[in-house]
């Protein structure tokens, strides 16, 4: 396992990291599982490990912190708040009133008395980053969280926050986690030059593109037998978008092939060897995706390989742009770029 500085914070975590958003009804992994693959994830080497309110509405954390007890010292433990919880219309979002609240329920969950990385889930167009930085900064100073950060914020955003920290004397995101693939690639023209600009950690999520990279997905297979319940567009093989990513595995089955990787080799150790990224968050479902995951730890592409991932897919392209969830809210909303 390589380990890497998470940002500035002289934090040594893991780049392979795990994410729990599996753990409980979403991946229909049991307490039993849950554990037995945080066992693993630890023994091989892991030390973060991710997870969030949402997932599963409280499920993931509570299954999380039943995991690592009697071993939270040796883990580097984060989470996430900002998304819904519940209809209660002031149960989301980044306003200090549910943050100071959330953090609460987060920590309860997980049976400890702090995170080490509290992470903003997307960005409230709601909240001003004075409003949010200053919650976080003085649940920092309280010593219920030790770092914040921000995750899928448009790179614009992440400048804004960087700033507006600045210009109110509080305490800055020192991390963002935006999706990163093989066959998503946009982060790399705005979101990774930005993060090295400002020193940022990146915790890439999504590096096996839901399952595209898995090595499961190929030409000639039922692509809709990987359907989530939770967007099952995704694997619609009348989605122009779904088409051109299949064409793209294919091509890089090729390419792993002929280098002697699997997929899941080529696809984590593509997203590790870019210069920005701290570390992968792989969320493995059972023990066996772990296993295969973990045989990426100490993967190192070569120059040759990643000229031919290049070549495939261009650096900065997303081959599903209509799946990202940083898109700015005037381009969805045609109300927010009319003048009235």
């Amino acid at each position: 396992m390589q380990y890497r500085t998470l940002g500035r914070t002289g934090v040594q975590v893991s780049s392979l990291a795990l994410g729990a958003m599996n753990f409980g009804a979403i991946g229909r992994t049991t307490q039993d599982e849950a554990t037995a693959i945080v066992d693993a994830a630890l023994e091989a080497g892991i030390n973060l490990i991710d997870t969030a309110d949402m997932y599963g509405a409280g499920e993931s954390e509570e299954m999380v912190g039943k995991a690592i007890a009697g071993r939270r010292d040796d883990i580097v433990l984060a989470t996430k708040a900002t998304m819904p919880m519940g209809d209660e219309r002031n149960h989301r979002g980044s306003s200090r009133r549910w943050l100071v609240t959330e953090l609460d329920n987060s920590l309860r969950r997980l049976g400890v008395d702090h995170v080490d990385l509290y992470q903003m889930h997307r960005w409230d167009p709601t909240t001003s980053d004075e409003e949010t930085l200053s919650a976080l900064t003085d649940l920092q100073r309280a010593g219920k969280i030790r770092y914040f950060g921000s995750s899928t914020f448009p790179a614009y955003r992440i400048v804004q926050a960087q700033w507006a920290a600045r210009e109110h004397h509080v305490s800055r995101y020192v991390t963002e986690q935006p999706s990163y693939s093989l066959l998503q690639r946009g982060i790399e023209a705005h979101v990774l030059p930005v993060a090295e600009e400002y020193g940022l950690g990146v915790l890439v999520w999504s590096p096996l593109a839901s399952g595209w990279l898995s090595g499961a997905v190929r030409a000639g297979r039922d692509i809709t037998t990987h359907r989530s319940t939770l967007l099952p567009e995704r694997f619609d093989a009348g989605v122009p978008a779904n088409r051109a990513r299949l064409d793209a595995v294919e091509q890089l089955a090729e390419v792993a092939d002929r280098a002697g990787l699997t997929m899941i080799q080529l696809a984590l150790g593509f997203v590790t060897a870019h210069p920005a990224v701290t570390s992968a968050l792989i969320g493995p479902r059972t023990q066996a995706h772990l296993t295969a995951q973990l045989a990426a730890a100490d993967t190192v592409l070569p120059a040759d390989v990643l000229d031919a991932v290049d070549a495939i897919v261009a650096p900065g392209v997303d081959l599903a742009a209509h799946e990202k969830f940083d898109t700015p809210p005037a381009l969805l909303d045609p109300a927010l770029r009319r003048r009235r």
